[in-house]
């Protein structure tokens, strides 16, 4: 296996486990836990959010030719 092969598959992770917490966070968010747990949801959201746009920048750069 190749180093780029490698840094692909790490790419799709990090993408993968970025939407994974963001599903997470905006399904605690449904849930009715009062106004602190979702103050501190919506700060998870946002973190989660940038790390999916990060983590896709990432793997644009070693696959210019990935679009999602």
């Amino acid at each position: 296996m190749d180093l780029r092969n490698l840094e692909l598959a790490r790419a799709r992770q990090r993408v993968g486990r970025a939407k994974l917490d963001l599903e997470r966070a905006e399904n605690l968010l449904d849930e009715d836990c009062g106004v602190a747990m979702n103050l501190a949801l919506c700060c998870r959201i946002r973190s989660a959010q940038r790390r999916v746009v990060e983590a896709r920048l990432r793997l644009t750069k070693i696959d210019p030719g990935r679009t999602n």
